[in-house]
């Protein structure tokens, strides 16, 4: 597995195919893999002609595990992606993160424009200026003794998430308290990369992606039919649009 190091965070990475540059960046509690790899995606982009690179987010995977909420800050996380960007010589990339990824990705077009060829926002809609989506007991939920420990739905979910994809709850639970920055709304505005919002239709998570499209100048939205947030991630209709906006902006 490829490592590369940004400062003292080692961050894990796959990187395959061949075309036009792809960048993913997962979920909460989520990893490379999970997020990307057993969805579908990785075959789907580079049976597209695409380069595909995903990484696992400081705390998450393969990465190195941080415990301090303050190492987990957006701009941060954004930074590691920009970092690999910079180690693999990509100079401009499309971007596509989900959920927490979204909210990274997004950072990164703010952040670094010139690097941010195509943005592609998976389940994170009006959340990303107005709420955080996840709610911050979910760090709770990790912290608890046990999953019989947990009485909160949502808390639930992401606690049988993280023991399924036996993640490190500690890391989880820093990573949660830490990276709840939103944008302003005259900071989306001012992102005029080519965005797809795509989120779905029953995902009582990520907010409104219509909502969003109406704040940013080059975006717009893609409702994922009878979708929750989990289940949204490798459907059909997803990938059929972000297929047509990467080829759009090609």
């Amino acid at each position: 597995m490829p490592v590369f190091h940004h400062g003292p965070v080692e961050l894990a990475y796959l990187d395959e195919g061949r075309g036009e540059p792809i960048v993913l960046i997962h979920g909460f509690a989520s990893s490379k893999e999970v997020n990307w790899v057993q969805p579908g995606w990785f075959a789907t982009l580079k049976a597209a002609g695409r380069r595909v690179t995903a990484l696992d987010d400081r705390g998450h995977g393969q990465s190195t595990k941080l415990y301090e909420p303050a190492d987990y800050h957006t701009s941060k996380m954004a930074s590691d992606v920009r970092a690999l960007l910079d180690h693999l010589g990509l100079p401009r990339v499309d971007v596509m993160g989900y959920s927490m990824g979204a909210r990274i990705a997004a950072f990164l077009a703010l952040e670094h424009p010139d690097r941010v060829r195509s943005l592609i926002l998976g389940g994170l809609g009006l959340h990303l200026i107005d709420g955080v989506g996840l709610p911050e007991s979910i760090a709770d939920a990790l912290e608890a003794p046990s999953l019989a420990d947990v009485a909160d739905p949502q808390g639930r979910v992401f606690r049988a998430f993280a023991d399924q994809t036996k993640s490190d709850r500690r890391a989880l639970a820093a990573c949660i308290r830490g990276s709840r920055q939103v944008l302003t709304r005259e900071q989306a505005a001012s992102i005029r990369t080519p965005t797809l919002i795509a989120v779905g239709t029953r995902d009582p998570i990520a907010g409104s992606p219509e909502a969003l499209a109406e704040v940013m100048p080059n975006a717009r939205a893609l409702p994922i039919p009878d979708r929750d947030h989990m289940l949204a991630v490798g459907d059909k209709a997803f990938k059929a649009g972000v297929l047509q906006v990467l080829q759009e902006n090609a």
